[in-house]
């Protein structure tokens, strides 16, 4: 059984799970293009793929997914609750400036169009605000672990990449297919054993994965965006054999850091997401000390440093001398992670 992680950080997610027979994309946080050239470099093939599977539908998660699923005509398997979110996310919202509503109403005046003169507002401000439904977006210039989701999730490469079908086009939440599972309820997609749980974010229905090749008994588990680590969290991530487990900031980063106080509550509320210590505490007191490789993910390029999650780590698993052989790896954003076999 084989991780590859392609992404893992603020500005996007992905990971390969592959066992003898079956290959899965965890999320798809990155562009479609980007994501295709990921894999490459990883020595993974795009074609070889079964299924895409969703932990939730924040933009860092899945920024490339429509657009590869329509491209390799595969599977996407997720929540019913994250797949309505998505769908409203990328649904075109139609919205009207105030002085073109004004335009449109006096040329209905001028046409005799005697519908529009019932109930509307004579006071312009009180109409603006009847009529008008302006779509305001996040500012640009904070990553995903600092918003909750993106008024819309396009991927740009999209119309570069791929000539898709005319339905595609109509509908840019057109998937080839989907397919739903509920946390907590096992299911299989070819000899990989997926058991989905739970997790404390700020999402429509978000989850972790832990996924098993029932030919060759290894377990890997994937556990990031976690604003704590709540007991049926804690009892998914034991007898895993490789775990990329979030460690997103460092406290002091963090509170000294760039962000609003908003978006700083958020982080670190408990749906928000792991820092370096609460990472560390569950590795000291909580861990069972199963894995070969702990690989540290979803760092934030702005409140942490790869060097401050891999002391913290490194310190909690020192402490214990039964998890010496244990080893911890980094997940990057830029680029591949040399794929991890058992």
């Amino acid at each position: 059984m084989r991780m590859t992680v392609l992404a893992s950080g603020s500005k996007g997610n992905s990971t390969v799970i592959a066992s003898a027979h079956t290959r899965l994309l965890i999320d798809a946080g990155l562009s479609c293009r980007e994501l295709l050239k990921r894999m490459a470099l990883a020595g993974e093939d795009p074609a070889a793929l079964d299924a895409i599977l969703i932990t939730h539908e924040h933009q860092d998660h899945i920024a490339g997914l429509a657009t590869l699923a329509r491209r390799l005509r595969i599977p996407v398997y997720l929540t019913e609750p994250t797949h309505r979110e998505w769908v409203r996310m990328v649904t075109p919202r139609t919205t009207m400036t105030y002085a073109k509503w004004l335009d449109r109403l006096q040329a209905e005046k001028e046409t005799g169009a005697a519908a529009v003169t019932s109930g509307v507002p004579h006071d312009r401000e009180a109409a603006g605000e009847a009529i008008v439904g302006l779509v305001s977006t996040p500012p640009h210039d904070f990553p995903c672990d600092a918003i909750p989701s993106l008024a819309a999730a396009v991927d740009p490469d999209e119309d570069e990449d791929e000539v898709e079908a005319p339905a595609a086009k109509r509908d840019p939440a057109f998937l080839p297919s989907v397919e739903y599972f509920h946390s907590g309820t096992n299911f299989s997609i070819g000899d990989i054993s997926i058991t989905p749980f739970t997790i404390p974010h700020d999402a429509a229905d978000p989850c972790g994965f832990v996924l098993e090749s029932r030919s060759e008994s290894i377990r890997m588990a994937v556990a990031t965006d976690l604003g704590y680590m709540p007991p049926n969290v804690r009892s998914a991530l034991k007898r895993i054999d490789v775990l990329l487990l979030e460690s997103n900031h460092d406290l002091e980063m963090l509170r000294d850091g760039p962000y609003p106080w908003a978006v700083k509550q958020r982080v670190l509320s408990r749906v928000g997401h792991l820092s370096n210590h609460a990472t560390a505490e569950f590795l000291a007191r909580d861990y069972d000390g199963a894995a070969t490789y702990i690989v540290l993910g979803h760092l934030s390029e702005a409140n942490n440093a790869p060097e401050l999650a891999l002391l913290s780590a490194e310190h909690a698993i020192g402490c214990r001398g039964t998890l010496l052989g244990n080893r911890v790896l980094l997940a990057q954003q830029a680029a591949p992670l040399a794929p991890i076999s058992l």
